[in-house]
């Protein structure tokens, strides 16, 4: 097993144990590609939910220009769902699991085709 198909099964358990939530394994996979390099780096795999700047990112590059919502204030509202979900405690709330419940959230299914 490689170390990206390890980050996918670690991110399906976050979903099961932590959100209470059955992962799509093919979305998951398509997510977690989609973040690209960033889920080999201990910094970049994360999302600081107490950093302002850290979710405007996550608003701005992934909601508006990957998902391509219109900003509103339900984006600042979803991201904030999905990090009381994950459980604000959680030190280590991974991006591909953040992306996948907000992708989930809005039906943006589609854009991992």
């Amino acid at each position: 097993m490689g170390k990206r198909d390890e980050l996918i099964a670690q991110y399906a358990d976050d979903l099961r144990n932590k959100c209470g939530m059955e992962p799509d394994m093919a979305l998951l996979t398509k997510v977690t590609i989609g973040c690209g390099p960033a889920i080999y780096n201990a910094d970049a795999s994360t999302v600081a939910g107490s950093q302002p700047a850290e979710l405007e990112t996550v608003k701005t590059n992934f909601l508006m220009k990957k998902l391509g919502l219109a900003d509103g204030p339900e984006l600042m509202d979803a991201i904030n769902s999905a990090i009381e979900t994950y459980g604000k405690s959680e030190r280590n709330k991974y991006r591909a699991v953040i992306y996948y419940m907000l992708t989930k959230r809005f039906g943006k299914e589609s854009v991992y085709g």
